[in-house]
């Protein structure tokens, strides 16, 4: 059967392989590389959606392809693909340079082909984006499951898509025209229907498991999202998915829930085709106390065996962790406080004092929590270096304060390399104390090839320059790094190989400045092998925030079993 739409992930920087890039510690504390592999959940929305509508979808992640194999060539996939409709996401403003790069691939080989791009970076800069001539099609907003449906219909039936909400395109004239952005759904019970299913519908109908891949190791770490919500209750300065930037860029004026039999539906999808964990994305308390005693007491009837992570934005009752306890024992649980002063986290949007986060910790594992974790963030309005480093002892205090036990986990990174377009911070800096150095797409994309991340970065504050960041984010790490190993939440040689590696990265930081001075472009071109080497090192945060999972992770025969029976 042909494809009528095929969904293109692209890499940070579509030419990673060849470019000499010091990318830092971005990408620590989360599953993906400094490649940036993972794509958004929304394709498998967008997927699962269209495809009970009768079309056909593909997703290739061109940049777990191009990671895992060098000899991979993402043109020459992109030259054998065929389909009238090719979506490119620009979610992450990380990967604004790749996603152009590979739309320019799409028009090279299929000229007749539509690229489309969406994606919450999308929304923020449509009207940039339909400045290159590769781009067709824009779809702005956070549900666009039913506007790309009604594109499509568009596209086969040979209309032009002037009712088509939310959608900016160019009509036959070259002229770009811009739909209203009118599609803001607030009931979600259509879309993520069967979205995992479909996934491992996809897998086997495609005979690809390598272009579906979320992200590098995933098959041995197969972690998965659940979302309970589209839009945020909150409004931190530094996030492009606050309160105010959904009501500005998405249109949406108050988040929308899913159903807490949704979300526990996602879960018992995922248990059937993984043993690995599951990290509900979204403070359940967001929904009201009811709507989150109603999905903890729904898992509880579900008897998951999956672990389960769990967010919250702010300290919560103790009754509540103990409901969580019932519903899922061994519960996993993330806050982030930013910072150790209150004044700084006040600023940042988060309005609670230490003494609440501690008998939260507390809490949480007289409670039975499997592991908590704690990141905090350097870069941040009102925060000096010193800030920081008093981050990293109070750190020390608190590993002290729990006799260093292992369930606790802390964790710091820098805000980079971009504050996010549409945030608070981003839209007015003067307020927040920021200097905002890139404001256009195209600036973004030229910022990212640069041969170092300070040069990336598109902020400084009024406390902290560029090169303050970058040296103060490698001492703190270190120094929490020596911290955790001293207490034996980590081994001692996993602190000393993780310093290893910052210790190797701040010293070719130095010597990218040393060369850059001296305009040596070909001495910079030697160091590419031993950059990469500091790149994609293991030895990082995120060997620490994986959960054991134990032998057979993907329950293959079973995912088939279930797929051929219509029980997935």
């Amino acid at each position: 059967m042909p494809t009528d739409l095929v969904l293109l992930h692209a890499p940070s920087v579509y030419d990673f392989r060849e470019k000499p890039i010091l990318c830092g510690p971005v990408s620590d504390q989360i599953p993906s590389t400094p490649v940036f592999e993972m794509y958004p959940i929304g394709f498998t929305s967008i997927a699962e959606y269209l495809e009970r509508a009768g079309y056909r979808v593909r997703i290739v992640n061109l940049a777990v392809r191009m990671l895992n194999d060098r000899q991979f060539n993402a043109e020459n996939m992109i030259a054998r693909l065929k389909a009238p409709v090719f979506g490119i996401d620009l979610h992450w403003m990380l990967h604004c340079h790749g996603a152009i790069e590979v739309a320019r691939l799409v028009k090279k080989h299929h000229p007749e082909s539509r690229v489309l791009f969406g994606g919450f970076s999308s929304s923020y800069f449509y009207r940039q984006l339909m400045e290159y001539p590769e781009i067709d099609y824009v779809m702005r907003g956070d549900s666009t499951e039913e506007p790309l449906r009604q594109l499509m219909d568009c596209v086969r039936n040979g209309r032009e898509p002037g009712e088509v909400p939310n959608l900016v395109w160019r009509d036959g004239r070259g002229e770009v025209r811009e739909n209203p952005l009118s599609y803001v759904p607030t009931d979600l019970g259509h879309v993520m229907v069967n979205h995992y299913a479909n996934m491992v519908r996809s897998v086997i109908r495609d005979r690809d498991l390598s272009s579906y891949t979320p992200f590098q190791g995933w098959v041995d770490y197969p972690i998965t999202a659940v979302f309970t919500c589209r839009g945020c209750t909150q409004n931190c300065t530094i996030c492009g998915g606050s309160a105010s930037t959904f009501r500005q860029v998405y249109n949406r004026p108050k988040p929308v829930f899913r159903t807490p039999a949704e979300v526990v539906k996602d879960i018992n999808q995922i248990t059937r085709f993984s043993k690995g964990p599951a990290f509900i994305l979204g403070d359940l308390l967001q929904g009201g106390e009811g709507y989150a005693a109603e999905t903890l007491r729904l898992l509880k009837e579900a008897k998951i065996k999956n672990r389960l992570i769990f967010e919250i934005f702010n300290p919560v009752p103790k009754s509540f962790l103990e409901q969580m306890s019932q519903s899922s024992p061994d519960f996993c649980l993330e806050i982030s406080p930013e910072s150790h002063d209150p004044e700084v986290r006040k600023a940042e949007g988060r309005h609670y004092y230490n003494e609440e986060l501690e008998q939260t910790i507390s809490d949480a594992l007289d409670a039975g929590c499997g592991r908590f974790d704690v990141f905090f963030m350097m870069g941040i309005s009102r925060q000096t270096p010193q800030s920081v480093f008093d981050t990293v002892d109070y750190c020390g205090y608190l590993m002290e304060k729990f006799k260093g036990d292992k369930r606790l986990y802390l964790f710091i990174a820098p805000l980079a390399p971009f504050l996010d377009p549409g945030s608070p911070a981003f839209e007015q800096p003067d307020k927040f104390g920021y200097h905002v150095l890139f404001r256009s797409l195209e600036e973004h994309r030229q910022a990212l090839v640069q041969p170092s991340w300070q040069y990336s970065l598109n902020y400084e504050t009024d406390w902290m320059s560029r090169q303050q960041i970058v040296t103060t984010s490698y001492e703190a790490m270190m120094r929490l790094n020596r911290l955790k190993g001293e207490f034996g939440v980590i081994s001692a040689a996993t602190a000393q190989a993780e310093n290893n590696r910052l210790k190797a990265a701040q010293e070719m930081a130095q010597k990218i400045d040393d060369i850059l001075a001296r305009g040596d472009n070909e001495e910079l071109r030697l160091l590419k092998p031993e950059i990469d080497r500091i790149n994609m090192s293991p030895s990082t945060h995120w060997e620490e925030l994986k959960i054991p999972v134990g032998p057979g992770k993907l329950r293959f025969v079973r995912s088939l079993w279930s797929w051929v029976t219509g029980r997935l």
